[in-house]
């Protein structure tokens, strides 16, 4: 299969009629897949209410088809075409946050999406995503797109065409380019359908802005179990991973440096994923940053392109420093325990 690029300007007026726009969404109703950016991830998307179209999502990834996947719009009018019920505080979540990087589980209205969309669930998880030329795709397609990350399933999330290129080149219709996205982690996951909301996957957007919208929240405990049906991607699955095998580190500098030289003196070539600020303190084959402590939305910005750069080294372990969990943080944490496959050493 022939994988066509358009690019795109996100800054152009009327994206909608550009060809950049019509192009791919002509492709997406005939139920092809396209890749496209958002303002987290590149989505690899297809038509949500095509059992067609959705198993090619799945074929291109490589995905379980027991995962869920993240339905995107570009209106209010298609939430209502496809959520039975929009309870208050999803309306309130939505007034706050949409577009933009929430995703929302909602009760589905039958017959309307594709089951595999859901993994046969009775919710599904839409987002109406921050990004021009995402929301210009959806809007001239005309219909709900299922859209998990572009990527071989598994593998750290694209965040730039380049990325999408790599992984799925000959296995998909198209790829949008629309530059490299901005947040760089995929968007939070809230259920709206319980009393009180529970997030089901940390990301854009913290549960510090959640609550100081909607007052408390609880967390899932699937977030930390396995055995659970996933109501949410990225909660069953290895995710993230580059090819050579990471731990996370839960230590000081000394005590990440000692394992360094351990690994080393096996003749083993070791990287370290380490804070801009701690760069200098390693003594390794490769230390590489995704971003600063000072700004942590750097470091989720940064975190996959760091992961995949691995990929392009000869190297045989990873040591990956922590981060505070509050805030973004969350997200960040939740990343890289996938990405070590919970493989965790702690000082």
């Amino acid at each position: 299969m022939e994988t066509k690029l358009w690019l795109v300007d996100k800054n152009v007026d009327n994206l909608k009629s550009y060809p950049q726009i019509t192009q791919p969404a002509d492709k997406l109703q005939k139920n092809e897949v396209i890749a496209f950016p958002t303002e987290t991830v590149y989505g690899l998307g297809a038509n949500a209410q095509s059992d067609e179209a959705v198993q090619k999502i799945f074929k291109a990834k490589g995905r379980p088809s027991d995962n869920p996947l993240i339905v995107h719009i570009a209106s209010i009018e298609q939430l209502q075409d496809i959520a039975a019920v929009i309870p208050e505080k999803a309306k309130e979540l939505m007034n706050h946050f949409w577009p933009g990087p929430l995703t929302i589980i909602f009760e589905k209205k039958p017959n309307v999406l594709s089951d595999l969309v859901t993994a046969g669930l009775q919710t599904v998880g839409i987002r109406m995503p921050d990004h021009p030329v995402a929301l210009s795709l959806i809007s001239a397609s005309g219909l709900p797109i299922a859209a998990p990350s572009a990527n071989t399933s598994g593998k750290p999330s694209p965040t730039t065409a380049g990325h999408v290129h790599d992984d799925l080149n000959g296995k998909i219709a198209g790829i949008v380019d629309g530059g490299p996205t901005g947040v760089g982690v995929e968007s939070t996951v809230i259920d709206c359908t319980e009393n009180i909301p529970v997030i089901f996957r940390p990301g854009g957007i913290t549960r510090e802005e959640i609550e100081s919208v909607i007052g408390p929240v609880t967390q899932d405990a699937a977030l930390k179990q396995t055995s659970a049906a996933p109501k949410s991607p990225g909660m069953k699955y290895t995710h993230y991973a580059p090819k050579a095998p990471l731990v996370l580190i839960k230590g000081d500098q000394a005590f990440l440096q000692q394992l360094v030289n351990e690994k080393r003196a096996v003749g083993m070539k070791v990287a370290v994923l380490a804070a801009k600020e701690h760069v200098q303190a390693y003594d390794a084959d490769w230390i590489m940053s995704p971003g600063s402590l000072a700004d942590l939305k750097t470091v989720a910005a940064g975190l996959y392109d760091t992961l995949r750069a691995f990929d392009e080294l000869d190297v045989d372990f990873i040591l990956s420093e922590s981060f505070p969990d509050a805030g973004i943080g969350e997200a960040i944490m939740n990343r890289l325990v996938k990405a070590a496959g919970h493989q965790i050493i702690s000082e």
